[in-house]
């Protein structure tokens, strides 16, 4: 007949077993700040997206956003940005409306973005979608050294021909890329 038999562990196991735990311990602890702290950062930018909501969900129809200074496309004949701008693989952004005394500014505004994004619909409407900050660079770093920030995000520059910091926030439009993403690939152009 077999017996059990217990084995307790030496000194230098319990020494061992008790640097693991005490290193799982802070491992944890150190993720649950990190996790917490992303959670109050996300918690933020609800808030503040929910702001930017608010300050454009007037802007759905075209003719408010017009009389509020905001044109159809780019007023650079050589870089024309008047038709629904997409992307070969990554999805779409729309037609842009943009408010041109705004983009020749720095300064930013998170319930004032320079740009609204409009979606094309199959009956021929459109929908808005997302808004844009933009920042020409020349200006920026005229007084900066690093790049512009809104919302907590760090602005980039899509288009060098531009020559403009931007940032997309698909407000309007769930985007699987991400909130803050250039290509939305659930818009597409006609």
């Amino acid at each position: 007949m077999m017996g059990t038999m217990s084995v307790r562990p030496g000194r230098r196991d319990r020494s061992r077993q008790t640097r693991r735990i005490v290193a799982a311990a802070i491992a944890l602890t150190a993720l649950g700040g990190s996790v917490a702290s992303a959670a109050a950062c996300d918690r933020g930018n609800n808030r503040e997206l929910r702001r930017v909501r608010a300050a454009t969900a007037k802007y759905h129809r075209i003719p408010v956003a017009e009389r509020a200074g905001y044109q159809l496309g780019w007023r650079d004949p050589e870089i024309p940005i008047d038709g629904c701008i997409a992307h070969p693989t990554d999805g779409a952004m729309g037609y842009h409306w943009f408010d041109h005394d705004a983009i020749d500014d720095i300064s930013l505004d998170p319930l004032a973005p320079e740009g609204l994004v409009y979606e094309p619909l199959p009956n021929g409407r459109l929908r808005l979608v997302a808004v844009e900050w933009i920042v020409p660079s020349e200006a920026w770093h005229a007084e900066h050294d690093e790049p512009p920030t809104i919302l907590g995000q760090e602005m980039g520059i899509l288009n060098p021909a531009l020559g403009w910091y931007i940032l997309h926030a698909w407000v309007w439009k769930p985007n699987p890329s991400g909130m803050f993403q250039n290509w939305n690939p659930d818009v597409t152009c006609p």
